[in-house]
């Protein structure tokens, strides 16, 4: 081989391995910069993540925490972490950046000005004035620094579910406690269903937020792990669950 041919495919050689170490670099520059990674709390023990091998991770914008959290948990996902933190304007896509490193599913991104609206507020006030053939001054279409509180929550989606249920153990009031706060019907006994998963086994047995889960097949549930035992222990099988709603008790056959 002339020795000039080769040189030159050691030249080639080289160039690429220059630009992948810039990419390298490039990439870990970005992570050590990107806030939604640098202030990222993982919320599972079981290193959960996607089913997807390369997960292109939906980016949606959230609106109320808790309720979304419950039609999450009811779609079939279970959540990974979160990212807070205060800043300036900082691109969604560097939520989804950080989701793809982690491989979640689906990403809710939470926006508010600190003390006024949100970031794409003003954008919506410039296009209602263009539609309205409004005159707009230097002051509308300035860029303001402000501080942005800035919230995601991380996702992925679970196999299919045996029972379909997400739970909680309620601790009983101790002496002292709140005792100005009225009584209650609500059992302290098993655990309290928070989501019921659609097309469960759980929902096709009329099982719905809010019931207190007691038993299954006359073995008491104590606490989230006991159930995950019990629901293995019966898979395949007919179960009956005893359940408690609104202070009446309640029987359910389910096949799991």
């Amino acid at each position: 081989m002339p020795a000039s041919s080769l040189s030159g495919r050691w030249s080639l050689y080289f160039k690429h391995a220059a630009v992948l170490a810039a990419l390298t670099l490039s990439t870990a520059t970005w992570a050590e910069d990107n806030p939604y990674s640098l202030n990222y709390q993982a919320q599972n023990q079981g290193n959960l993540h996607s089913l997807q091998a390369n997960p292109e991770p939906q980016l949606f914008s959230g609106t109320r925490r808790d309720e979304d959290n419950i039609r999450m948990l009811e779609n079939g996902y279970d959540l990974m972490g979160f990212s807070s933190f205060e800043a300036g304007e900082v691109d969604a896509e560097q939520a989804r950046n950080h989701g793809r490193t982690i491989q979640a599913d689906s990403i809710l991104v939470y926006m508010k000005k600190a003390g006024g609206a949100s970031p794409s507020s003003r954008m919506e006030v410039i296009k209602e004035a263009v539609k309205k053939g409004q005159a707009l001054t230097e002051k509308d279409v300035a860029v303001k620094a402000g501080s942005y509180r800035y919230y995601a929550t991380y996702w992925a989606k679970l196999p299919p579910p045996l029972l379909g249920i997400h739970v909680i153990k309620l601790v009983p009031k101790q002496s002292g406690q709140n005792d100005e706060a009225p009584p209650t019907k609500a059992s302290s006994e098993g655990v309290r269903v928070i989501a019921v998963i659609h097309g469960s086994a759980a929902e096709k047995g009329g099982v719905v937020r809010g019931d207190q889960l007691l038993s299954i097949n006359n073995e008491k549930v104590d606490d989230a792990a006991q159930l995950s035992s019990l629901v293995r222990k019966y898979n395949g099988k007919m179960v009956k669950v005893q359940l408690e709603r609104q202070g009446e008790p309640l029987a359910a056959d389910i096949q799991l």
